[in-house]
Formats: structure tokens, C-alpha cells, sequence
């Protein structure tokens, strides 16, 4: 008869009913027995596989152990109170140890693999019939510890950028909504450089861009506005924005759809050359009408 003896009843309790479930056992079966008060989940080795209960345990530690040790570093170390504010963080923590979000993960300072807390499991069920939850916490788990407030340090890091990001798109919207519209429509090609074209194809030279840009919005927006995209499309305010690119999920080009929102359509980059022949034609046959 394995034990596993831990602190609170909450946490035997936790265990106890994510064991039933993960092992698909009637509450009923004295194969695993909860002892509430003294904190004990036993379990019958004869008819229960080691191997199942490990990966029980182990699907506790990372699906819900986990999740409360990062609010509890998110609580008592950065003060994190508020529970939206707890989830928005959550959520881009998960994302890194998913995979998600490697420009994050090659952040993380500390050495670890969560996976391998796995071999940590293994080797305390060797070991010991009966153990004690906190102990194999304090000495077994002790140098993952220091890699997950390194995850919550990353994620909190990259929750400020995004608070950030979201206050400057919600100012260029407001500076946006008063703006009188000084063209139609405006094509953005996307290539090395952002290429400016008018509403028939005509290009529009650096020059003329600059002299298009509204003064007060560098002076109030010195760091965030890019001089050669976002502040002359937010001096034109034009009512359409048909913008042509290989990468639509290029940051800036997020950006001037986060900006401008339904004003924007997304086009191939091939699109522009259509669009520009088409053009011409519709011209050519207006000219031969007259």
C-alpha cells in the first residue's frame, strides 16, 4: 500500500479526486482511499498500476499544482491581486511552455525542463512507498522552482509591453477619429521600404509624405509613431487602406490594422500589379467613350 501524505486537506482532496477520474475509479473503490483527516491518499499497489498513478501524479503537478504555484508567485511576489490581470499573465505563460511563444522562451534565465519533472516522479516512486507531498516538493522540486518565477517574470514583462501597446493604439484611434479624411483611398505596398500610392497608382514621393504629416502628432507621440507609416497614414486618414504584402502578420502591418480596423483590406502582394492594370484599362476604355 502506497501513501502520499500531503499538507492540506485541500490537496489530498485535489489529488484524491483527479486519481478517481484520471484512473476512471468509482469513489466507492477501497483500491484508493482518502483519509481527509489526516491528509492521506493510499492506494493498493496490487490493483492499481504504478505506472497510472504516476502519470496521474504527474498530470496533477503540471495541470494543477502548477497553476498554483504561478498565481502564488504572481500574488506574493509581484502583487498581482486582481484576477483578470492574473489570467491575462496566465495565459502568456502557458503559451511559452507550450511552444507558442519561442521569442519568450529563449528569455526564460534559469536552466529546467518542466518535462522533466517527470524523472523526478519516477525516481520518488522507486524509492518510497509512503512520501510526504511538501518534502517532495521542498527537495525534489526545489530547482524548478526558481525557473517559474523566471516564466512569470517573462510573461509579466511581456503583459506590460501589451497594456502598452494596447493605451497606443487606443490614442492613435482617438487622434484618428477626429481627423478629416484628405483621400479616398490610399494603396500600401509592402516590400523592403512601405511604397505610398494614391487613389489612380501614382506614387507618393518621400517628400510629399513628410510634408503631409501633422506636426502635433510627433510632438505628442514622439516614441511610438514611425515617421515613414504611421504618421503620415494617420495625417491622411484616408477612408480606405488596401495594403499588399508576402507577410500579414508582420508586426506593423498588425498595427495599421489594429489602427485603423475596418478601413484596412488586406491584398497579395501580387494584388498591387492587378489593381494597377485594371486601372489602366478602365481608364483607357473612359477615354475612348469621351
Amino acid at each position: 500500500m502506497a501513501e502520499i501524505i500531503f499538507r492540506s486537506r485541500m490537496d489530498a482532496k485535489r489529488f484524491y479526486d483527479h486519481l478517481l477520474e484520471y484512473l476512471r475509479f468509482n469513489p466507492n473503490n477501497q483500491d484508493i482511499l482518502l483519509l481527509e483527516d489526516r491528509h492521506i491518499v493510499k492506494i493498493s499497489e496490487n490493483k492499481v498500476e504504478v505506472e497510472a498513478v504516476k502519470d496521474a501524479f504527474y498530470q496533477f503537478i503540471v495541470k494543477i499544482k502548477l497553476d498554483d504555484w504561478f498565481r502564488a508567485i504572481l500574488q506574493q511576489q509581484y502583487y498581482y491581486e486582481d484576477l483578470e490581470e492574473q489570467q491575462h499573465i496566465m495565459e502568456i505563460i502557458y503559451s511559452v511552455l507550450e511552444g507558442q511563444r519561442k521569442d519568450l522562451a529563449i528569455l526564460i534565465k534559469e536552466n529546467g525542463d518542466v518535462s522533466k519533472i517527470r524523472e523526478v516522479i519516477d525516481e520518488i516512486f522507486q524509492e518510497h512507498v509512503s512520501f510526504s507531498f511538501d518534502s517532495f516538493l521542498k527537495f525534489r522540486m526545489r530547482p524548478y522552482f526558481k525557473m517559474l518565477e523566471s516564466y512569470v517574470e517573462i510573461s509579466i514583462d511581456e503583459y506590460k509591453m501589451e497594456q502598452e501597446y494596447q493605451i497606443f493604439i487606443h490614442t492613435l484611434r482617438d487622434f484618428l477619429s477626429g481627423r478629416e479624411p484628405k483621400m479616398d483611398t490610399l494603396h500600401l505596398l509592402f516590400d523592403e521600404e512601405i511604397t505610398f500610392f494614391d487613389e489612380q497608382f501614382m506614387e507618393i514621393k518621400r517628400g510629399d509624405l513628410v510634408r503631409m504629416i501633422d506636426r502635433k502628432l510627433l510632438f505628442n507621440h514622439p516614441v511610438y509613431v514611425d515617421s515613414a507609416s504611421i504618421a503620415p497614414l494617420l495625417s491622411i486618414a484616408p477612408k480606405r487602406i488596401l495594403l499588399y504584402t508576402k507577410t500579414p502578420e508582420e508586426p506593423l502591418v498588425r498595427t495599421i490594422k489594429n489602427i485603423f480596423e475596418e478601413r484596412v483590406t488586406i491584398k497579395t502582394y501580387k494584388g498591387l500589379r492587378h489593381a494597377k492594370e485594371w486601372n489602366q484599362l478602365e481608364n483607357t476604355a473612359n477615354e475612348n467613350g469621351a
